[in-house]
């Protein structure tokens, strides 16, 4: 199954008006993730920007892929409200059958990619209002939702999804930039992402009559039991706030990286943010 990272880096950019760079622990878990997906499930490609590709070559980043493809200059949507709007443009441009991974997310092992229907996503998310409010919270300009859209059903959380169906990628990433395009101005940077990647996927898929399934759930995702997923998303502020609680990790993730990829020791000791860590 060939598989896509994506980084958009226009939100961060405009965000801190600061030259580009990834914190110590988002960079070992996209390492993790690329090559552990290259061990066991196929190739995987880093979709981005100029500065993106700029610079995961110049911290000699760029091999841990099999390609990285620069196409996410000129993507025309807010890029604070739509911060990850990267994710729908990167995927626009691939063909199905894909797998989509944040680079937070890391399959530690094989898939039967056979077993799988048209839409598989880590996990459904309930609907909670203040995340997944009714239409009649957004304000759109010269934009109707699809009548056959389903508010009930929940919405997806895609920080891992596989894609098989060629035909519901491209309605639902038109469908999802349509809706982007169409929004007025607006400082709300939870609700309208969120609509326009994680809750609009179900709804295009039932408009198409595909039933999406999940890997797992919420529970089993961050139980002690589970051995084939990671995700660090909830992690990233405690380890912010916490030197020690950052530190072991980073450790525990270069430790793995060069025990099991003896080629990226070189690499990770000559990045400046990991230093301190050798």
């Amino acid at each position: 199954m060939n598989a896509i990272h994506i980084n958009w880096t226009k939100p961060f950019t405009n965000k801190t008006n600061k030259p580009y760079e990834t914190e110590d622990f988002e960079i070992l878990t996209t390492v993790l993730s690329a090559l552990k997906w290259r061990d066991k499930n196929g190739s995987i490609k880093m979709v981005t920007d100029s500065i993106g590709l700029d610079y995961y070559k110049n911290i000699g980043l760029s091999r841990i892929w099999n390609d990285i493809e620069c196409s996410l200059d000129n993507i025309d949507v807010n890029a604070d409200v739509y911060w990850a709007a990267g994710k729908i443009f990167a995927l626009k441009k691939q063909t199905a059958p894909i797998a989509m991974i944040d680079t937070d997310f890391i399959v530690w092992d094989s898939i039967d990619f056979d077993s799988l229907c048209d839409l598989t996503v880590i996990h459904f998310e309930d609907l909670y209002p203040d995340v997944y409010p009714p239409k009649e919270h957004f304000n759109v300009d010269n934009y109707s939702f699809d009548t056959h859209f389903d508010w009930t059903i929940p919405a997806c959380n895609t920080a891992f999804c596989v894609i098989k169906n060629n035909e519901f990628l491209k309605y639902y990433t038109e469908k999802s930039i349509e809706f982007m395009h169409s929004t007025k101005e607006t400082s709300d940077r939870l609700t309208y992402m969120v609509f326009a990647e994680q809750r609009l996927i179900n709804m295009c898929a039932k408009v198409m009559g595909i039933n999406a399934q999940s890997f797992s759930d919420l529970y089993n995702l961050f139980s002690e039991e589970n051995n084939m997923f990671t995700h660090t998303w909830g992690m990233k502020q405690q380890m912010r706030d916490n030197d020690r609680l950052r530190y072991d990790f980073c450790r525990r993730c270069i430790n793995r990286i060069i025990h099991e990829y003896t080629f990226m020791y070189d690499i990770l000791k000559n990045i400046d943010c990991l230093k301190c860590y050798f």
